[in-house]
């Protein structure tokens, strides 16, 4: 599950933005410059700290065969682990977001991934592990 649910998703949920079975989402990778703020709202508050690097494109990567379900009484949005193949870079977060634009809002966020410290990959495969009980879990 995220580490944390940007304030924004949970005000665009209720307001209609996201289409949690239609919109395409992404997680993008971001290096251990960025602070965590609940705050920030769209992707362009946070891709200053995006990382670079052989086999990351930025803006990072959909999330394949998500869905989002309703179990148990809750909302589960799923997917997919993201792999980046070939990979050399640094990472310390992944950080899902909607990518769309909808009533002015572009590219908005839905919450982030902390690994705890640096991940370093040279040449190899970047896996980021998504939770099985949903990425985010509402309920």
């Amino acid at each position: 599950m995220a580490n944390l649910v940007y304030d924004s998703f949970l005000t665009n949920i209720a307001n209609g933005v996201f289409d949690m079975d239609g919109d395409t989402f992404k997680v993008a990778l971001l290096g251990s410059g960025y602070t965590p703020n609940a705050g920030h709202s769209v992707f362009a508050n946070v891709s200053a700290s995006e990382v670079a690097g052989t086999g990351y494109t930025a803006g990072g990567k959909e999330l394949l065969n998500r869905t989002w379900s309703f179990r148990d009484g809750k909302g589960r949005l799923e997917a997919d682990d993201p792999v980046w193949t070939g990979a050399t870079f640094i990472a310390r977060y992944a950080v899902l977001y909607a990518a769309k634009t909808v009533a002015g809002i572009v590219n908005p966020l839905v919450g982030l991934i902390d690994f705890g410290v640096d991940k370093t990959v040279s040449e190899g495969d970047f896996t980021v592990l998504l939770n099985s009980a949903g990425i985010v879990t509402l309920g």
